[in-house]
């Protein structure tokens, strides 16, 4: 076993965790720790991992730094020569939206074009880069969309969390947004088009909970060998497609809850995801205040509970939308009390990585 990298960024901070030959992690100091990390993608594209870190800089605003010796060093935009350097902004709405950046919520770099990281922000945004995370540019075809103005925000803000890059097209981009719903293009983000067919909104008047959009999507993930299967944690339930977000099909009904954030594919088995349900959303704790996470190998037929070796209760903590991940042989998850845990058999049992750190708000993981 290659070792492994873990990325987890907090509301005050970010920390970086090594374990070696699938042993005991070690955590380094707090890196920010007066600022909130947000994002965080670990990018192992280069010749040299890059990671990439969406943080706020308070009163500053927010802003993308990167670094390339492992969090050793750090550096933003570009320079004044045009140069990668340490000034400059490196993510930031053109003036003429009149619009000001609040929070980038997802950094993923892209399978199939080498320098390409997408950026989902706030409010509403998708930011693309060709030079490895250095600068951004808004895509416009998806702000300039006729149903954005229309999109409401949800509790955490009008948020676009997730961007999944279709493996075998790079022209064919899926997103999600809290509350608009998921959108997909196929002309690599000049036109748009919702695909949130099949999903309900339970918070909406009976015979208006089918809309083309306007609905309180979590989290979306796909494997990379099935493209066109993709799964779904909703603000009311679990769901799945089959074909490329066309049609979705609920399939969280043996779940003790079908609520909840996170929602991530087993990186080598295409029909084994995770989730972590919560009792509900006025109600935002664990079902029965039992710290489990539900696996389901069977692209969601049936469910079994993963509770060995995660505290015994009673657990009051949630797990949010990029507080969990399934990478690097290993699956991690995060806890809004600051705990963080691991798996190396998928799931069968767990292992503390982290305790006392800040709310963890995403969890990312790389063999390095």
């Amino acid at each position: 076993m290659r070792d492994v990298l873990l990325a987890i960024g907090t509301r005050k901070g970010l920390f970086l965790a090594r374990s070696s030959e699938g042993g005991p992690f070690e955590v380094d100091p707090v890196r920010f720790s007066t600022i909130g990390v947000p994002s965080v993608a670990i990018d192992t594209r280069g010749p040299v991992p890059r990671i990439l870190a969406g943080i706020e800089y308070g009163h500053f605003g927010p802003s993308v730094l990167r670094s390339d010796d492992l969090g050793g060093s750090w550096q933003e935009g570009v320079s004044a020569s045009g140069a990668p350097g340490a000034s400059g902004a490196s993510i930031s709405f053109p003036e003429a939206t009149a619009t000001a950046l609040t929070r980038v919520w997802q950094l993923q770099p892209s399978a199939s074009e080498p320098e390409v990281v997408w950026a989902g922000a706030e409010p509403g945004a998708l930011f693309r880069s060709e030079d490895r995370g250095v600068t951004f540019s808004l895509v416009e075809g998806l702000w300039n969309h006729p149903h954005r103005s229309q999109w409401q925000p949800g509790q955490g803000g009008l948020c676009l969390h997730t961007v999944l890059v279709h493996p075998g097209d790079s022209k064919t981009v899926l997103v999600a947004v809290s509350a608009g719903g998921v959108y997909r293009t196929e002309d690599g983000g000049t036109s748009w088009r919702a695909a949130n067919r099949g999903i309900r909104a339970p918070f909406l008047p009976e015979g208006a909970q089918y809309p083309e959009f306007g609905q309180c999507v979590h989290k979306v993930d796909m494997h990379p060998s099935r493209p066109e299967r993709l799964f779904l944690q909703h603000h009311g339930g679990v769901y799945r497609s089959d074909d490329f977000g066309d049609s979705w099909t609920p399939i969280g009904a043996s779940l003790p809850s079908d609520f909840g954030f996170p929602l991530v594919v087993h990186p080598d088995r295409p029909d084994t995801l995770y989730v972590f349900p919560l009792q509900g959303d006025q109600d935002r704790t664990p079902p029965g205040h039992r710290c489990r996470v539900f696996r389901s190998d069977d692209a969601g037929g049936s469910w079994r509970a993963l509770e060995e070796g995660l505290p015994a209760g009673p657990v009051h903590a949630a797990v949010l939308r990029d507080a969990m991940c399934a990478s690097a042989g290993g699956v991690f998850f995060g806890t809004r009390d600051g705990e963080v845990h691991g798996s190396w058999d998928d799931g069968e049992s767990w292992f503390p990585v982290a305790a006392h750190l800040p709310d963890v708000l995403t969890v990312r993981a790389a063999a390095i």
